[in-house]
């Protein structure tokens, strides 16, 4: 089965056809940037340009930042706030023309690693977190994924966590590998303490430079792994969300691993 997996990040929106069975992009990847301001319609533009891009008539799964249930989406922390309370399945099946998925982005990275990449046969606790414009969060214990976690929002210091430790909030403050691996490391102590994973993956673009910050990460006893996928993890999932029958939109499919959700 093939799908085509769309990526909505605060900065950018990325699109590839994927092979659901294997989790190989079938094409080369297309980044446009994410419209600013990020409002529903000029979002839903760039989605309906990528589908034309690759002549799209299949499944489409899509992904969002911040927490979708059912199909609505209910946070845009990163986009604009007229995306709260909106039905964005509604709103992207009409700009693309054909029936789409939406989940959450840090969910579909999430399950594209547990079934291809650094997850695999990992049925321990397991947190996934992706570092870019915001923290994308996703939950699994024993295979299973708790959606919307949104961990990126737990407060560190009087402020929410990827207001100091993004990716972004490392270029905004021009900080180096050092200052911004020690605010990450915080960071995964205090999710440590609070969840006491086996293994926590670290995604988005900044996984790729993954030896300049997770070897100073010293505070943790949990294996810290960068994300095998890299940047591509969320088309992955999104793709993998669209192909899938098992489990509400809340939950982001269940992919081709049989992966299930707590919200089922």
């Amino acid at each position: 089965m093939h799908a085509l997996g769309i990526d909505i990040g605060g900065s950018g929106i990325k699109a590839a056809p994927v092979d659901v069975a294997t989790g190989k992009l079938l094409a080369t990847r297309q980044k446009l940037v994410t419209p600013r301001p990020a409002l529903p319609g000029a979002v839903a533009d760039v989605v309906k340009d990528l589908v034309a891009w690759f002549s799209w008539s299949g499944p489409v799964g899509i992904t969002f930042p911040g927490v979708v249930t059912d199909g609505v989406t209910r946070t845009a922390a990163n986009l604009d706030p007229a995306w709260i309370g909106l039905d964005a399945v509604s709103l992207f099946a009409k700009a693309a023309g054909i029936p789409v998925r939406v989940l959450n982005d840090a969910d579909a990275a999430g399950m594209a690693e547990m079934t291809f990449g650094a997850g695999v046969g990992e049925l321990g606790t397991v947190l996934m977190l992706t570092f870019g414009t915001g923290i994308g969060s996703a939950l699994f214990t024993q295979g299973i994924l708790v959606p919307n976690t949104e961990f990126g929002h737990i407060e560190i210091r009087g402020e929410e966590a990827e207001k100091r430790a993004s990716e972004h909030a490392k270029e905004l403050n021009d900080l180096s590998w050092g200052k911004w691996a020690g605010r990450v490391d915080e960071y995964l102590h205090h999710m440590e303490a609070l969840l006491s994973p086996h293994l926590i993956i670290v995604g988005g673009g900044i996984s790729r430079q993954a030896d300049k910050w997770v070897p100073r990460l010293t505070r943790i006893r949990a294996r810290i792994v960068p994300a095998v996928m890299l940047n591509d993890a969320g088309i992955v999932g999104a793709a993998m969300a669209a192909t899938s029958s098992a489990g509400p939109d809340t939950s982001g499919g269940s992919g081709a691993s049989g992966l299930r959700s707590l919200a089922g």
